[in-house]
């Protein structure tokens, strides 16, 4: 049985100044938190941006959540903070797009059956039946919706239709269409892809093709949140794998799938466990 304890994590962002750490703190401290964890990075030699993550234990605090963003209101105007605060006892929901590839949906159900991913999962959806196989093992229901080039927006609008408020956040786990900007804006800074290649070299389709005709000695995948403009959104997590000039496109593809899972799962447990902010086309992953 887990011991962990539950907490509350604020992620803030907003112009560097004096006495941020401080302010924060002591306000967690006035209301008898106690600190766990805290991490803060400033961009001082580019714009004078300060970024911070602070988790804290809840079974302490005496702000219940419908009075902390009242109480916390005052610091947040003085020092012109975006902010939000995450309860831990709240775990997200996560939808899964997929298309017929499964090694990616494979790696993020198991890690999520042994408590490795803690999340929800109310549905997986799929342009292809081919999966729901899989779905069905981990008992988590399977939707297919099929998505015709001619009719790509109204199929969309079907699909964010029945999403509606379900989930937290998307994951598209080689899902191999392209999203419509309506779509993608429904959920900002909250699709995260995962593409196979180490972005940004060999954007769009066939990176591993291309990767074999430069005779690239590393191949890598890119896990990153989804905007309207194709494979450039915020990179969350990145790796890389070796190769040489004996390895043909299939052992590239097949060296390519290890690190795609990986990539994907460590984004995935950023994500769920609060560790990134979105700043500019970048992000700051604590």
């Amino acid at each position: 049985m887990s011991t962990q304890k539950d907490t509350i994590t604020l992620l803030i962002s907003c112009p560097d100044k004096p006495g941020i750490v401080s302010a924060v703190s002591g306000f967690i401290f006035e209301h008898h938190g106690n600190i766990l964890e805290s991490d803060q990075y400033s961009t001082n030699q580019h714009d004078g941006s300060f970024f911070m993550r602070i988790s804290f234990a809840e079974n302490t605090f005496d702000l219940d959540e419908k009075d902390l963003p009242a109480a916390f209101q005052s610091i947040a105007t003085r020092f012109q903070m975006r902010w939000n605060a995450n309860y831990s006892r709240r775990r997200k929901r996560v939808g899964i797009l997929v298309s017929k590839y499964d090694h990616c949906l494979v790696d993020l159900l198991w890690r999520w059956k042994i408590g490795e991913l803690t999340m929800d999962i109310p549905f997986i959806i799929s342009n292809h039946p081919n999966l729901e196989g899989l779905a069905s093992m981990y008992g988590v229901p399977y939707y297919h919706f099929p998505v015709k080039r001619e009719t790509r927006q109204e199929d969309e609008r079907h699909m964010l239709e029945f999403i509606g408020d379900r989930i937290d956040f998307l994951v598209l786990a080689r899902y191999m269409q392209i999203l419509e900007p309506f779509f993608v804006d429904a959920f900002p800074q909250r699709i995260i892809n995962i593409h196979h290649s180490f972005l940004p070299a060999f954007v769009g389709a066939s990176p591993y093709d291309q990767a074999f005709r430069r005779g690239v000695k590393l191949i890598g995948a890119t896990a990153h949140y989804v905007t309207s403009s194709l494979d450039e959104g915020p990179i969350i997590a990145q790796d890389v794998i070796h190769c040489d000039h004996r390895d043909a496109v299939d052992d590239l593809i097949r060296k390519g799938r290890d690190v795609e899972r990986r990539v994907l799962a460590e984004a995935v447990r950023l994500h769920t466990s609060d560790r990134v902010l979105v700043y500019e086309n970048k992000t700051i992953v604590f």
